[in-house]
C-alpha cells in the first residue's frame, strides 16, 4: 500500500498522508456477509460515558470475518481485496470450491486468483492457508494465532503484525509476538502463514481534526487545561505546570504505576517478559 502526500496548499495539508488504496480490488462488501453496526458513543446501557472521546463518525457495516479457518481441507480462492472498516488490515474474500464466501484478514502477498486452505495436517505452508502451529516449521512468521484452541484468531491480527514459531516444546510451542514477548502456546491452535498485510498503515498522519472525527475519536483535553473540579491536575493560577504527579480523572497515577491484576492463571505461558526481557 503506497503512502500518498499533498502539496501543501493549506497549513495542515502539509503534513497530511492518506493510503493509496491502489492494492483493492472491490469496493462494495459482500451482501451476505455484513451486517449492521450500531455506535455507543462510548456509552454503556444507562447512558453514562463509560470510554470518553469516543462519539460519531462516519457510519459502518461490520464484515463477518472467518477467524476459526474451520472449513478443513476445501480449497478456496481469492476473489477480492477489500477495504474493512472496522480494522487497519484489509479483508479477502475468499470463493470455496462448494460455492460458499468467507471474509478473511488478508496476509501481505495474497492476490486475487490465489488459491488457499486450511486443514489439520498435510497442508502446504504457503501464504494465506491455516493449520495448527504443531505443522509449522521453527522460523516461520505467521498470524491470526489462536490463544485457545477453537476460540478463533486473536493474536497479531492488526496491519503488519506476524508472530514468530521459535520452537515446539511438547503439547506447546513457543511463539515470539510482535510485542517481542516470548509465549507459549498450545500446539494444536490455528494460525495463519504470512504477516498481516497494508504495513504502511502506522505511517500515515491524519494532520486534521476532521479526519479524527471522521473515524469517530473526539477530542482529548489536557487535565491542567480544566477546571479542579473537573481534574486533579486542573486550576492553578493562569497557565502552570503545578509540578503535580500526572494523574488520571480518577487520580490514579498515570504513569509507571501497574494496574494490571496478577492472573496467574496465565502468567506461566510467559516465557520473556515484553519490557524489560525477564524470564
Amino acid at each position: 500500500m503506497p503512502v500518498k502526500t499533498y502539496k501543501p496548499y493549506t497549513p495542515s495539508r502539509r503534513f497530511i498522508t492518506t493510503q493509496d488504496f491502489s492494492d483493492i480490488t472491490k469496493e462494495k462488501p459482500e451482501k451476505s456477509l455484513t451486517i449492521g453496526l450500531k455506535k455507543t458513543g462510548g456509552r454503556n446501557n444507562t447512558g453514562m460515558v463509560m470510554v470518553r472521546h469516543i462519539g460519531g463518525g462516519h457510519k459502518r457495516k461490520y464484515r463477518i470475518i472467518d477467524f476459526k479457518r474451520d472449513k478443513y481441507n476445501v480449497p478456496a480462492v481469492v476473489s477480492s481485496i477489500e477495504y474493512d472498516p472496522n480494522r487497519n488490515a484489509r479483508i479477502a474474500l475468499l470463493n470455496y470450491k462448494d460455492g460458499e464466501k468467507r471474509y478473511i484478514v488478508a496476509p501481505e502477498g495474497l492476490k486475487v486468483g490465489d488459491e488457499v486452505v486450511s486443514g489439520l495436517k498435510d497442508i502446504p505452508v504457503k501464504v494465506g492457508n491455516a493449520m495448527p502451529l504443531s505443522q509449522i516449521p521453527d522460523g516461520t512468521f505467521v498470524c491470526c494465532v489462536e490463544m485457545r484452541p477453537g476460540c478463533g484468531a486473536q493474536f497479531a491480527r492488526a496491519a503488519g503484525t506476524a508472530a514468530q514459531v521459535m520452537g515446539k516444546e511438547g503439547k506447546y510451542v513457543l511463539l515470539k509476538m510482535p510485542s517481542g514477548e516470548l509465549r507459549k502456546v498450545l500446539s494444536n491452535c490455528f494460525a495463519t502463514i504470512g504477516r498481516v498485510g497494508n504495513a504502511e498503515y502506522n505511517t500515515i498522519t491524519l494532520g486534521n481534526a476532521g479526519r479524527s472525527r471522521h473515524l469517530g475519536i473526539r477530542p482529548t483535553v489536557r487535565g491542567t487545561a480544566m477546571n479542579p473540579v473537573d481534574h486533579p491536575l486542573g486550576g492553578g493560577r493562569g497557565r502552570s505546570k503545578g509540578n503535580n504527579v500526572p494523574r488520571s480523572p480518577w487520580n490514579q497515577p498515570s504513569k509507571g504505576l501497574k494496574t494490571r491484576k496478577k492472573n496467574k492463571i496465565w502468567d506461566w505461558m510467559i516465557v520473556q517478559d515484553r519490557r524489560k526481557g525477564k524470564v
